[in-house]
């Protein structure tokens, strides 16, 4: 990898990855969504001379073809992420995940790129119908959003397939970690504690999720990107390991030493098909083709993750009052 392009760049896992590469010494194109206020997230106050930073859509087929160029190495990770949000505005998320991704491939085939990574996510795998989940394991679309990410997933596949696109699906399981948003379940128990807030709002808090920490799940899109033997595959990115949410929330709240009571708010809670109850990842491909493991406990992850979010310059960035979707 010396030029890589990452689109999703001004997001949680996003400019994680940005910086990572750029500690590895790439030259790195950084794509941030276009608005008209010049915000580009989390990659503002990142500054480095082999940074160069656009903005623009992946949903723009003409814009992929013109930021693919010249790269040898392009990370996909710009899509629309939250769950609750696709019952809402699912034609969205297959405008932007599904139709974003066929641009990027062909974008990618006439620029003729010689990697591309595809990212997934474990939400394909719908909940277990057994454990650990490797490859293999059934798709089962119990939101819009992975349903639009199995039909990404699906047109990535076809380009190596039908024209020989050295594309690899990566699939990460549940990244957490500094920067991430609200919708997810770690920010929102973090930020309403940092917050003072003892009545925690809470959705259901039996499913189980393999977390992984972003600087872990970084080191994985790395590592798969320099292996050849991933082109034409898909890899999870996962601990092999699960935990319940109602478990999460108890260590986090001794983490911060915080006597809090968990509330059910009907908002936070899906449609009883549409939860995936457990997740647990097969990390034994990953770690066969590429060596990689994950180098943070859950504990020291969670740590480092309450200790970013407890500062008064990023808590402020929160609304630990309002529900996000």
């Amino acid at each position: 990898m010396k030029k890589v392009l990452v689109t999703g760049a001004d997001g949680f896992i996003g400019s994680h990855l940005v910086e990572a590469l750029l500690a590895e010494g790439c030259e790195v194109r950084a794509l941030a969504q276009y608005n008209s206020f010049n915000f580009l997230g989390y990659l503002e106050g990142i500054s480095n001379t082999r940074l160069e930073v656009v903005q623009g859509d992946v949903r723009d087929p003409d814009f992929c073809r013109t930021i693919c160029r010249d790269r040898d190495t392009v990370f996909h990770l710009a899509a629309l992420i939250a769950i609750p949000y696709s019952y809402v505005a699912p034609d969205s998320y297959i405008d932007t995940n599904v139709k974003g991704t066929l641009n990027i491939c062909q974008a990618c085939r006439d620029n003729n790129v010689e990697r591309l990574l595809v990212t997934s996510t474990s939400e394909v795998y719908g909940t277990a119908l057994y454990v650990p989940i490797d490859e293999k394991h059934p798709k089962q679309p119990q939101s819009p959003y992975s349903a639009s990410k199995i039909g990404a997933d699906a047109i990535a596949m076809s380009f190596y397939n039908a024209f020989g696109l050295p594309v690899t699906i990566v699939r990460p399981f549940n990244t957490y970690g500094p920067r991430q948003s609200a919708r997810a379940i770690i920010p929102t128990i973090i930020t309403q504690i940092a917050a003072g807030i003892r009545e925690i709002k809470v959705g259901d808090l039996s499913p189980t999720r393999d977390f992984n920490f972003v600087e872990d799940t970084c080191a994985g899109f790395i590592a798969i990107a320099r292996c050849h033997d991933t082109v034409g595959r898909e890899v999870n990115i996962a601990t092999g390991t699960e935990i319940s949410m109602a478990d999460t929330l108890k260590m986090i709240a001794e983490l911060m030493n915080a006597d809090v009571k968990w509330v059910t708010d009907p908002q936070r809670l899906r449609p009883a098909k549409s939860e995936v109850f457990r997740l647990c990842g097969d990390n034994s491909l990953i770690t066969s083709l590429t060596g990689w493991r994950p180098k943070n406990s859950l504990r020291d992850g969670l740590s480092k993750t309450i200790e970013w979010f407890c500062r008064p310059e990023n808590l402020s960035r929160y609304k630990p009052h309002t529900y996000n979707r």
